[in-house]
């Protein structure tokens, strides 16, 4: 019986039914990613403030980008093996707690290396939180409704991110960049209610009777197939974050130094772009469900080249404006799209792993975004180094074309 005859409590269904089990995964997984996107942003709009205070050098202020996603990477493979040995619930509980206890900690820092150590080690947190929350909602949806589901998950962190730009510009000022990161223990308190209030998916709990003994980074690479398939994910989480890092931690800055934009106005332009990604992830995972998951990679794939192109001849602060909205629809609107290709592409025993180690490896490889456009930028002017991103879907076409194949609806073994 495939997976759409299948509801979230495991029971076969005559339709696509969404229970209460399976909206409140969506709506747990949904918050934590958005605590994610929130620190990440606040850190963004922060590095002016932090090196002022801490006198840090250009180099150190990034690292604290990079650093945060290099740990990651660590914590996408120690906590997805947890996750899939056992449980999600409980597993993505801990990652919470760890992220947010670190982001308060970074409010205490008397320096670079303290804070450095603060920002690894909830980067550890932070890289747990994605692929357990999308493993957790890809087998509580129905499959008609998967890629739309990992959307919502995807959505998430552009409420966070669009809160940080709201309110940054706000708080900044009047709190400092200390009472910022302090804000970040409040993830501690909704760990508790997203403990107590979300269930295991069936689909887990009846693998966890037969799980294999293997290890779940072997089932990455058990054969030559999924070694190809592994290779490609990779290949397109590390262009997907390359190009978002690369562009968002970087932007307020080139605003602020070429069109004179103070922090309000930073802001603005953060939020239309943020807007703009956010309706392109509602809309991917209504097509990818529709269409499957390849044409919609495709697609996506194709106007993000473009518009990159287009972005990086603008010089008008308002076109600017404009065009970042369509270009976010496109570059960042296939990041919902990951969840379900993923949960598609390996065993349940594996889920949780394949989603936290590919996608955060990707995450580590985009930490070295903003260092490479800033080293291009300095050189050669931003709008060549924006410019020179567009190259990069290029690659992410081909791995698509040639190394995953379409499983759209597959039922989740």
């Amino acid at each position: 019986m495939g997976n759409d005859q299948i509801n979230a409590s495991g029971n076969p269904a005559s339709s696509d039914v969404v229970d209460s089990k399976a909206m409140k995964a969506l709506w747990g997984s949904a918050l934590g990613y958005a605590m994610d996107g929130f620190d990440l942003m606040i850190l963004g709009f922060m590095l002016t403030a932090i090196s002022a205070d801490l006198a840090l050098s250009p180099a150190q202020s990034t690292s604290l980008v990079t650093a945060t996603l290099i740990g990651a990477v660590i914590g996408g493979v120690v906590f997805g093996m947890l996750s899939d040995r056992i449980g999600r619930i409980r597993v993505l509980t801990w990652t919470i707690v760890l992220f947010a206890v670190f982001t308060g900690m970074c409010a205490l820092a008397q320096g670079y290396w303290d804070l450095l150590l603060y920002r690894t080690i909830a980067g550890l947190g932070l890289g747990g939180e994605f692929g357990i929350g999308m493993a957790l909602v890809a087998e509580a949806w129905p499959a008609s409704k998967r890629a739309r589901a990992s959307s919502y998950v995807g959505l998430g962190w552009q409420l966070g991110v669009l809160m940080a730009a709201m309110l940054t510009p706000i708080l900044l000022p009047a709190i400092g960049w200390r009472w910022m990161f302090a804000i970040g223990v409040l993830p501690a308190v909704a760990a508790y209610f997203i403990r107590y209030s979300l269930h295991e998916p069936e689909v887990f709990v009846k693998n966890t009777k037969n799980a294999p003994k293997e290890s779940a980074l072997h089932l990455l690479v058990k054969d030559k197939e999924t070694t190809k398939i592994s290779l490609g994910m990779v290949i397109l989480c590390s262009v997907q974050n390359f190009g978002y890092y690369g562009v968002m931690i970087w932007m307020p800055n080139y605003l602020a130094k070429t069109f004179g934009f103070d922090l309000t106005k930073s802001g603005i332009w953060t939020s239309v772009t943020i807007i703009g990604m956010a309706i392109g992830i509602f809309a991917f995972g209504h097509i990818a469900d529709r269409v499957g998951r390849r044409p919609a990679f495709f697609g996506y794939m194709i106007m993000s080249a473009i518009m990159i192109l287009i972005y990086s001849t603008l010089s008008d602060a308002t076109a600017l404006l404009i065009v970042g909205a369509i270009m976010g629809f496109f570059v960042n609107g296939m990041l919902g799209g990951y969840g379900a290709l993923i949960s598609e592409l390996y065993p349940t025993s594996a889920r949780a792993t394949a989603q936290n180690v590919l996608f955060n490896i990707g995450r580590g490889v985009g930490g070295f975004g903003p260092v490479v456009v800033g080293f291009i930028a300095m050189q050669w002017g931003f709008s060549t180094a924006i410019a020179m991103l567009s190259a990069l879907y290029i690659v992410d076409l081909i791995a698509m074309w040639f190394l995953i194949p379409e499983r759209r609806g597959a039922e989740l073994s």
